[in-house]
């Protein structure tokens, strides 16, 4: 599943209110004993943390920003002066959303070159999209491609051609994620651990929480949640990898192609399992 979508994203981070906490040390801190199911997760982002900044300002920002991805897509190529006129703003307003798609890695820019004699100030820099920049105008292209692929397959091949399908694209990831956890120690939240780690350099933006009876999984991000939301064979498929990976059964609470806004993957701690189901005692011969 991660050949339709290999965004590279950094180790998942903690956000607010997501209640993932990245300590698997045991015995748990009184603060992290809770069974609550992560099933949304609100992650503030620069723009969002600006001082005074109010919600309906932030979301203006958002839709000039993506009309200004937008005629880039359609253009090619434009000024800073360009798209404001276009846009009807300063070429001032259009520059900070540009440098802010700069950092993201949404554009490059390049220096327009000189025509005649050029005056005072400096050279316009001219803008264009890059492979993300593109993406996120079209974000579901490749959605929609994977899921005709699927549709065809299930047509021609039947309901076991489709699963065929899909537990081979999950071998590779798990594969992948097997040699990125190689090291990581045999207790099975210490793997989910590792296994955060290495979903998220798959782009998942994956972190590790214990809680009281183990511990939780949680993928913010799913590159194939449009496809899965048709197909669940995708996330029956994760979900087995996932407890191959960790050593144990595990259980999916909640996957963001149902709608939830996290994925969440119960990991059950076997040494409190233990504690509660003892062994029997060996019965003696009278």
């Amino acid at each position: 599943m991660g050949q339709w979508a290999r965004n590279r994203t950094p180790r998942g981070r903690a956000t607010q209110g997501d209640g993932c906490h990245h300590d698997l040390g045991l015995p748990l801190p009184p603060e992290i004993r809770h069974t609550g199911v992560v099933k949304n997760a609100v992650a503030l982002t620069p723009v969002a943390r600006a001082e005074g900044q109010t919600e309906p300002a932030r979301a203006a920002d958002g839709r000039t920003r993506d009309r200004v991805a937008q005629l880039l897509l359609e253009r090619g190529s434009a000024t800073a002066a360009e798209l404001g006129d276009a846009l009807g703003l300063s070429p001032a307003a259009i520059r900070r959303h540009l440098d802010a798609m700069l950092a993201d890695g949404l554009v490059t820019s390049t220096i327009q070159p000189a025509r005649g004699h050029r005056g005072r100030g400096r050279p316009a820099r001219i803008f264009a999209l890059t492979d993300a920049g593109r993406v996120t105008c079209a974000p579901h292209t490749y959605d929609d491609l994977a899921t005709a692929a699927l549709r065809w397959i299930g047509r021609h091949g039947g309901p076991d051609a489709v699963t065929a399908f899909v537990s081979d694209q999950v071998a590779q990831l798990e594969q992948r994620c097997k040699t990125a956890m190689e090291g990581a120690r045999d207790e099975p939240l210490s793997r989910a651990e590792a296994l955060a780690e290495a979903l998220s350099a798959e782009g998942y933006a994956a972190s590790a929480t214990a809680i009281a009876t183990g511990g939780q999984l949680c993928q913010h991000h799913c590159p194939v949640a449009h496809v899965a939301a048709e197909f669940p064979q995708l996330c029956e498929a994760e979900t087995q990898v996932i407890g191959r990976l960790v050593g144990t059964h595990v259980q999916r609470l909640a996957t963001i192609a149902n709608g939830d806004g996290v994925c969440t993957t119960h990991i059950p701690d076997p040494r409190r399992a233990a504690a509660f189901h003892p062994s029997e005692p060996t019965s003696t011969a009278q």
